[in-house]
């Protein structure tokens, strides 16, 4: 597939036909990433297999503006293909949607030029990026020379470019910069005990010049290319990958739950199965209606979100709910989690188990500051009345 000014749309148009495809798509590379997920694991970052099968499928292009030959999908679709891929490969699905994200946002930003030389090659570029700012940018001719060290770098091992983001020389303001991989140091740091797969090491810079084209003021993006999607804000464009991933892996954990409790028998030489016992019968009906209450609101508020921007940003308020339901859903998912861990019996505990590793990605996403407690307190303080703001602090 080719990507890049003048390229043909990858996926559908039309809305439903458009999540088929890329469900389609999702489907195209189960096995793949099937075979591949436990190398993922042991080499603390994807393999070029799953890599190149996600790429080669488009799913690279989910958020990207169609115009560019992406699916610039909304967010509600979006969330649809990440849980798919997540319950299939967390780290797959982590992976794609950071790619997915900071492609997206830079590629509605950078001219035609910039554009022009990230998709040279015709396919589509991996991403990696973060929304911390963490670096200096001095201003010099031409563009600007940037230092830093930023962490959480998800992809690394197959990125192609890295966006930044760094102070200028007003402390206030803050530019987005993207450079190739080739001018990245990456520390192996990603020794952890969850989302091992994703190889979210830490990067940095060292007085590197990024030309002016490659590099974008936060505070007054223009908008180049795309249409609403690309006019959520901050937090508004990355809070439905962060929904939807940790119910994804409460689902599956659910699944799996099920499908043990039916086969497992209970105590020594008794008849009965873990299915039989009241209390697992309460836990997988009160989290199945849990899960999809979550999934409700994350609909409920990203579809709000979307229809605001169509004339601008969405207002803070609605942007503060969007971050604290994102956080509502990681909560109920750890909770769903860790109660069917428990009632799971031995056969989950072992390494090569998903439920044990499902478990223990949602201990690592939940350090995530998309997902921090701090969501609560914004939003509680705007329904309050005592603040106007909704930063990413």
């Amino acid at each position: 597939m080719r990507y890049g000014r003048g390229a043909a749309p990858t996926f559908p148009v039309e809305r439903d036909a458009k999540r088929a495809a890329l469900l389609a798509a999702v489907e195209s590379v189960r096995a793949p990433l099937e075979a591949n997920r436990d190398e993922a694991e042991l080499l603390r970052t994807l393999p070029t297999a799953s890599v190149e099968a996600m790429r080669d499928a488009g799913l690279f292009g989910l958020k990207l503006p169609t115009e560019l030959g992406g699916a610039e999908a909304d967010p509600i679709v979006q969330m649809d293909v990440i849980e798919a891929i997540t319950r299939i490969d967390p780290a797959a699905g982590w992976c794609m949607f950071i790619t997915g994200a900071v492609a997206g946002s830079a590629s509605a930003r950078l001219p035609d030029e910039a554009i022009d030389q990230i998709f040279a090659t015709g396919r589509f570029p991996s991403f990696v990026g973060t929304l911390k700012p963490n670096g200096t940018a001095t201003r010099v001719d031409g563009g600007y020379r940037i230092t830093g060290r930023w962490s959480w770098g998800s992809g690394l091992g197959h990125a192609d470019w890295v966006s930044v983001l760094s102070f200028a020389d007003d402390p206030k303001t803050v530019v987005s910069a993207c450079v190739p991989i080739s001018d990245v140091t990456v520390h192996d740091t990603w020794h952890v005990m969850g989302m091992k797969g994703t190889g979210s090491a830490d990067y940095s810079l060292e007085d590197v010049f990024v030309p002016d084209v490659f590099v974008t003021d936060t505070a007054r993006p223009v908008q180049q290319r795309g249409g609403p999607l690309y006019r959520l804000g901050m937090p508004g464009f990355v809070v439905n990958e962060h929904a939807i991933f940790p119910l994804a892996l409460a689902g599956r954990m659910l699944d799996d739950l099920i499908t043990l409790a039916i086969e497992k028998k209970r105590g020594y030489g008794s008849g009965t199965t873990t299915a039989d016992r009241a209390i697992v019968q309460r836990l997988v009906s009160e989290s199945t209606l849990r899960l999809r209450a979550c999934r409700l609101l994350a609909d409920d508020v990203l579809g709000r979100l979307l229809a605001a921007a169509t004339d601008g940003p969405p207002h803070p308020a609605l942007q503060a709910e969007a971050r604290a339901a994102a956080v509502r859903c990681t909560d109920e998912a750890i909770e769903i989690a860790t109660a069917a861990f428990r009632h799971a019996g031995g056969s989950a505990v072992y390494l090569d188990h998903m439920m044990q590793r499902c478990l223990r990605d949602l201990m690592v996403i939940q350090s995530h500051f998309v997902v921090d407690d701090s969501a609560y307190e914004q939003h509680g303080a705007l329904l309050l009345g005592v603040s106007d703001k909704a930063s990413m602090s």
